[in-house]
């Protein structure tokens, strides 16, 4: 999959023939719909960042994280590839697992190096690497914080210790952060632990070593990919000292606050060094937000972080996998518009090969399809993405396709309680948003219809025209049959 192809510019296309777009996609983690003002007029949390995309861009309503956790996202975002293709069928990246990329899947950044790209991850990789520790180094080492707001035991890596087949490995030309939360002490340079960072300056550093990167691509003039995974405001909840008590309502929105001005602070990088016209920006979340948070305290204080959706991260439900995602791009977007197109993370591998003019081999982001045509205003009369499919943090499947999602689950595949006792569930989105009205009984045809759509999308390793593909191992919909059988 990672053999170098030929772009096919099309002299027609003006996106081919323009200079090429400098590419950042910002993508926080744990961060709940309503958890953005632009998206909930009620907020209590002020997001000034994410609130400038949207004003000098375009807002999604719908849009979607291909899993309602972590690590399946990612895999999505950087693959243009469901990650229940993988073998990682439910669950996230554990600490010292093989790398769930495969080396000869195509990613995005390596996409962006055939095409004259420089690089970057900075913040959260978490799609597995293992360490090969300095010499007399045991292993991880458990160190326990203590502040006003909580206290923690994360682990980290002894400094020195080597990264094997991490973010490097896998297109990305520099490497600024750590694997996930658990080990976010350990704060790594491109292939080697550096240093044991304290866990409220992780934020501060993401944002330093992202506007030295943005600032050295531009004084170079080279076309550039830099793809910031914030750690927050998932757990550890640890606002800096500068930002405590400035939400009013808990530690909590105080870090979502802290979150927001990393995008403030990028976004004041691009104009300070001229490049914001030339600049595609992406702002998004990897899920829904997290019951770390203490939801009930926040609803107590009047914010809702799902905003009028149901369940939260890890669910079937919107409220896991539904996302704000704003993206700007001046002279290509229209300022301040809002669609309500149904999108899912998956899309930039599509996305970028259409802006760059170039076709992607028919193995190459079988689940990702362009929205370019969304974000120039193009009158379309088909959809961009045909159906989107969720995931699940125990692996349960959902479909959503126009105004109908189907749950192959009796409940939310979650964390979160509730269901009906059918074995199954089907929602009208457009008049019940908040997914109370199971249909499936009253409605045989759609959930006939969606069930052989997911069967289907499963069985020929796609969901995007092209050559059946195969799944890394055996795909089942149905695991609540499933394992009531094992029982």
């Amino acid at each position: 999959m990672k053999s170098i192809f030929i772009s096919l510019t099309v002299a027609a296309n003006l996106f081919a023939a323009a200079e090429k777009p400098n590419i950042i996609f910002i993508m926080t983690d744990d961060q709940g719909y309503g958890d953005a003002s632009c998206y909930n007029p009620e907020s209590k949390i002020p997001t000034p960042g994410i609130d400038r995309i949207a004003k000098e861009g375009i807002r999604f309503t719908d849009a979607h994280s291909g899993s309602a956790v972590c690590t399946p996202t990612r895999y999505g975002l950087l693959t243009g590839r469901y990650s229940w293709r993988s073998r990682l069928q439910s669950g996230v990246a554990v600490t010292g697992g093989s790398p769930l990329i495969s080396k000869d899947l195509l990613t995005v950044p390596e996409f962006l190096k055939q095409h004259g790209y420089q690089t970057a991850l900075v913040g959260k990789w978490h799609l597995g690497y293992s360490y090969q520790f300095p010499e007399g180094e045991k292993g991880l080492k458990k160190i326990t914080t203590e502040k006003p707001y909580g206290k923690f035991n994360i682990f980290a890596a002894p400094v020195g210790s080597k990264i094997i087949d991490g973010p490097i490995e896998h297109g990305f030309d520099e490497f600024h952060g750590f694997h996930h939360a658990r080990e976010m002490h350990s704060w790594s340079k491109n292939d080697t632990v550096t240093e044991t960072i304290p866990l409220d300056q992780v934020i501060a550093r993401s944002t330093a070593e992202s506007v030295r990167f943005i600032e050295e691509q531009a004084k170079h003039g080279k076309p550039f990919f830099l793809y910031l995974a914030l750690g927050s405001p998932h757990t550890p909840i640890v606002p800096s000292d500068e930002w405590v008590g400035k939400s009013g309502i808990g530690t909590y929105g105080d870090f979502v606050m802290e979150t927001d001005d990393v995008t403030v602070r990028i976004l004041n990088a691009l104009d300070r060094l001229g490049i914001a016209a030339n600049t595609l920006v992406f702002f998004t979340a990897d899920n829904g937000c997290s019951p770390e948070a203490n939801i009930p305290e926040l609803l107590e204080q009047g914010h809702d972080p799902h905003h009028t959706l149901r369940g939260m991260k890890s669910d079937a439900w919107d409220g896991g996998h539904r996302v704000p995602y704003v993206v700007r791009w001046p002279g290509v977007i229209k300022p301040g518009r809002v669609s309500e197109e149904i999108i899912c993370h998956n899309n930039l591998m599509a996305t970028c090969a259409e802006i760059l003019g170039a076709k992607l081999p028919d193995d190459v982001g079988v689940d990702s399809f362009s929205i370019l045509p969304v974000l120039r205003g193009d009158k379309t009369t088909e959809p961009t993405h045909p159906f989107v499919i969720h995931h699940s943090i125990s692996g349960r499947f959902a479909i959503r396709k126009g105004d109908w999602k189907f749950i192959a689950a009796k409940d939310s595949g979650g964390w979160s309680k509730g269901g009906d006792g059918k074995p199954s569930q089907l929602y009208n989105m457009a008049n019940d948003r908040k997914e109370q009205n199971n249909l499936v009984e009253e409605k045989p045809e759609i959930t006939a219809e969606l069930t052989q759509l997911l069967e289907t999308a499963i069985a020929i390793g796609r969901t995007t025209p092209g050559p059946n593909q195969d799944n890394d191992t055996e795909v089942i919909i149905w695991k609540d049959e499933a394992e009531g059988k094992k029982k």
